[in-house]
Order: C-alpha cells, then sequence, then structure tokens
C-alpha cells in the first residue's frame, strides 16, 4: 500500500509540475478587457506566407487586438535573474512570430535569461501614430514583469527590451519614453518603473529622421539604457537608423556597442543566411557579460 500511494504522490507531482510549466508558458492578456484605444475586436490569423529565411518558412501573425506576454522561464539550474522582453518585427503591420519571436526566447533560455514574447498590437492603427499602440503594450509588459520578478524569479533590476526591425524601433522608444504611462494605470503593474535596464536592437528600422536627426520619438538622454546595435551596411534602408541612434547615444553619455558588418541585410534573426552578420549572437552573449547581466 505504502508503495502504491509513493507511486501515485511521485505521479501527483510531476503533474504539477507539468500543469505549472504549462502555465508559465500560456499567453497572459496585457489589458483586462479592452486594450487602450481599442474599439473594435479584430479577427487575429497566422501564415507562413512570408517568405524564406535560412532554408525556412517564417510564421506571421496579424491583425492583433488583445496584446499578449508569454513567459519562457530560464532553466532552473543555470537562471541568472534577467529577464528580456522579445517584441519581433513586421513593419508595424504583422508580427514576425517564430523567426523573431519564439526562437529568440529559446536562444536566451540557453544563456540562462528568462524570456518575455510580447505578442503587441498589429497593423497600425488608423489616426494614431505606427508605435502608439504598441507603445502602450510594451511599457504595461515591462511593468507586468517588474511587479512580479519573484513570482517568475527575475531579478527587477535586470529586466531588459529587444526587438528586430519595427520591434527593435519600439524597444528603443520604450527606451526613452518610460517616465510615465501613455494610457490610464490599470493596476500595481502600473505604479512601477517600465524603463528597461538594457536594450538590444538587431537591424533596427524608424530611428532616423530628415537632416541626419534621429526620430522625435526617441528623446535621448542619461537616463537611455545601455545599448547594443546589430546592424549590415548592405542593409540599404536602414542602416542610417542605426548609425543616427548609435552617435545620438554617443552624445548623451549613453554606455552603446554597435557591431557593424558588411553584408547580412535585413531580416534574418538567428538563422543562418550564409554571412558573417549570423554570429551577432556570439557578440550579443559578449556584451551581456560586459554589463553584468550574464556571469
Amino acid at each position: 500500500m505504502f508503495g502504491t500511494r509513493k507511486i501515485l504522490l511521485f505521479a501527483v507531482c510531476i503533474l504539477l509540475g507539468l500543469t505549472a510549466a504549462m502555465a508559465q508558458n500560456s499567453p497572459i492578456l496585457l489589458f483586462p478587457g479592452n486594450a487602450p484605444g481599442e474599439t473594435t475586436q479584430l479577427m487575429e490569423s497566422a501564415d507562413r506566407d512570408g517568405g524564406n529565411t535560412g532554408g525556412e518558412s517564417v510564421l506571421r501573425i496579424m491583425n492583433v487586438s488583445e496584446p499578449t506576454i508569454t513567459y519562457y522561464p530560464a532553466p532552473r539550474e543555470t537562471a541568472n535573474g534577467a529577464a528580456v522582453i522579445v517584441c519581433p518585427g513586421g513593419g508595424y503591420n504583422l508580427l514576425a512570430y517564430d523567426l523573431e519571436g519564439d526562437e529568440v526566447c529559446e536562444w536566451l533560455n540557453e544563456l540562462g535569461i528568462t524570456a518575455v514574447l510580447l505578442k503587441y498590437r498589429v497593423p497600425r492603427r488608423k489616426g494614431r501614430e505606427k508605435h502608439e499602440a504598441p507603445l502602450q503594450d510594451v511599457q504595461r509588459a515591462i511593468g507586468y514583469v517588474r511587479a512580479h520578478a519573484e513570482a517568475y524569479a527575475v531579478k527587477p533590476a535586470r529586466i531588459g527590451v529587444m526587438g528586430f526591425s519595427a520591434g527593435a524601433h519600439l524597444s528603443a522608444t520604450v527606451s526613452n519614453n518610460f517616465s510615465r504611462r501613455t494610457y490610464p494605470p490599470v493596476d500595481a503593474s502600473d505604479r512601477v518603473s517600465c524603463r528597461p535596464d538594457f536594450c538590444l536592437l538587431v537591424y533596427p528600422a524608424y530611428l532616423d529622421a530628415d537632416s541626419f536627426r534621429i526620430a522625435p520619438e526617441l528623446k535621448v538622454s542619461l537616463q537611455t539604457p545601455p545599448t547594443l546595435i546589430i546592424q549590415a551596411e548592405d542593409d540599404k534602408s536602414y542602416i542610417n537608423s542605426s548609425l543616427f541612434y548609435y552617435y545620438a547615444l554617443k552624445e548623451a553619455g549613453v554606455p552603446a556597442r554597435m557591431h557593424l558588418y558588411s553584408k547580412g541585410g535585413h531580416g534574418y534573426g538567428l538563422r543562418d543566411t550564409g554571412v558573417a552578420v549570423n554570429e551577432w549572437p556570439a557578440r550579443a552573449e559578449d556584451w551581456f557579460r560586459e554589463i553584468g547581466i550574464m556571469d
């Protein structure tokens, strides 16, 4: 009888452990009820018609009106207490959800970093700035993670943000717009800081403006967090985006690093596309150590 009870207890423990793991990987709705400014419910959809990158298709998510976050907890034995909110790109019209989302979260976990995948609102809302609704979503996401840091074994002062293309623009925007929420406060998550502690930008878009200036929403100051930029010279549409922003960071005295590769183009994520820029994750790992995120 005792042996049977032990087996049953062991099975229950396994079941509870699996249930907890599944719960951590379940999407969390960022705003109860409608997100700020949302009056209609979009029919969310997904496809793999986004072309081929590194020999694989790209999962695209469209028509997001209910922003969520999904936790990817770092393995307990390697977790270092850091967390990164991951912002996929897609021109603020869709989200490249596996190329610049799931795959990135899995890489961060390998480094002992908890990843939080942000599914922000797309496409662009008529009559609003392209980043207005997504900025609300990422501010809320950072505050939520910081407010629940203990529950997810995360240190409140080691929460960063990273993004790709439009998602990198979003990451840079929240790195310079954190002194106040851009939506009416909801709960305790909106009473803690939404400033990221570090920021990683991979082939960022939209950071530049006319006359060799950065975009007006990027009010760079000494409070802007340490930033790493990954850029390829042949990414002709967006190389100035990185160069101008890096210069602004340098002039403001913000700790910044940029790795500039001759070839690589745009939209490679972590996949092997046969060019030198594919080694950028190793440079990011070096930078994480440099700023104290990894031992």
